[in-house]
């Protein structure tokens, strides 16, 4: 096994998980998972710590804003109040409200369902993202963080690792290639690989720690 290989699987190994499922989602291709991964990526894509918004996704889905219908029918107090036993204070109030007119716009073009937004961009990946950015709070940050996680359940988007994974892939000296990183990461996830290079992206240690146990 070379050096890169070894660095790909000391990564996964100690850092493969993805941040739906840090965050409490059993993602499928389903209304409710799909829609709680929008949100989780709108909670991401701001300039806050990730362990916040995986905590904040939490407390929504605890407060019962699971789904377009109850939190476009939340008030905005409610929603407001969900974001900060989250500890998503900085940004509560903007989010509150971008929240709710997600929800509505969801609920009005797509029926409330993120499959017919797919079936939409009839398998162009490009499009499926720019759709994803028609969502109040979802730009290309949080398209790209949407793409990232869901590419095990829409495959059309797959490889899907954008220039966030290709950054942490730089920091642990492997090819910033997509289809030489699919190579290497062999029979993983390919969103559980996306999610371990972003970790080494956003996380000096982790990429330090990755190197030294590769040797």
């Amino acid at each position: 096994m070379g050096r890169p290989e070894r660095v790909v699987r000391e990564l996964v190994g100690a850092h493969g998980r993805t941040y739906a499922e840090e965050a409490g989602i059993g993602l499928k291709d389903t209304p409710q998972p799909l829609y709680r991964l929008l949100v989780l990526s709108h909670l991401l894509s701001a300039r806050i710590r990730g362990s916040v918004a995986l905590a904040t996704a939490r407390a929504l889905h605890e407060a019962g804003l699971r789904d377009p219908r109850r939190m476009a029918q939340a008030s905005w107090q409610q929603r407001v109040d969900a974001l900060g036993r989250g500890g998503y204070r900085r940004y509560d109030e903007r989010t509150a409200t971008q929240l709710g007119d997600a929800a509505g716009l969801l609920s009005e073009r797509w029926g409330g369902d993120l499959r017919r937004l797919r079936r939409e961009a009839d398998g162009d990946v490009s499009e499926l993202r720019r759709l994803l950015q028609e969502f109040p709070g979802i730009g290309p940050a949080g398209a790209d963080i949407f793409l990232r996680e869901a590419q095990g359940v829409w495959p059309e988007a797959a490889p899907y690792l954008d220039a966030k994974a290709l950054q942490g892939a730089e920091r642990l000296d492997l090819p910033k290639d997509p289809e030489r990183l699919t190579e290497l990461a062999g029979d993983t996830d390919l969103a559980v690989l996306a999610a371990a290079l972003v970790r080494a992206a956003v996380d000096k240690g982790v990429a330090e720690d990755t190197l030294r146990r590769a040797g």
